[in-house]
């Protein structure tokens, strides 16, 4: 759901649902005043639909923050990192995982595990292209996708994902 909080800042909540990278991009580019910053709060959801709203993002200059005591998990950090700017309180949680198939997929073992590295590989490259450490795969990498990879403040610093301090 986007809301207006004040001036040009709006507020992105809620899970990121399949067709939601277009429904969203519709809802900003009909909003008025235009929106500069973002604010995320976020459970995740669809992977590819959060690339391609952190690719808007980046393409129309708007930059993306987190607030105190919020949180931003499993795909939302890719709408996190679109930012042109990116605030993230220290008490916010930025968390990553494991991409998974949903329960109900039925594929042969070979064409999982090609779609799951075809995709880990899209990912480290938008990564790359967003100026963050694609190492930060690391930690989704060994974490499991029922689980959560709380990033540190410090590593989020590190890896990129912070340009402005609050």
């Amino acid at each position: 759901m986007l809301t207006r909080i004040d001036g040009a800042t709006y507020r992105l909540e809620g899970a990121v649902a399949e067709g939601d990278g277009a429904r969203v991009k519709k809802l900003l580019a009909e909003a008025n005043p235009m929106p500069d910053t973002l604010v995320l709060q976020s459970p995740g959801g669809s992977v590819q639909d959060a690339l391609e709203l952190g690719r808007h993002l980046r393409d129309r200059g708007i930059a993306t923050q987190m607030l105190a005591g919020e949180f931003c998990l499993s795909a939302c950090p890719y709408i996190l990192v679109g930012g042109t700017e990116r605030q993230i309180d220290d008490s916010a949680q930025v968390g990553v995982h494991q991409h998974y198939f949903g329960q109900n997929t039925l594929l042969p073992a070979s064409f999982a595990v090609e779609d799951i590295q075809a995709g880990q590989g899209e990912v480290m490259v938008y990564l790359n292209d967003m100026g963050i450490d694609p190492m930060v795969m690391t930690h989704a990498l060994a974490t499991p996708p029922d689980e959560i990879y709380v990033l540190l403040p410090e590593q989020l610093r590190e890896y990129g994902f912070v340009t402005e301090e609050d």
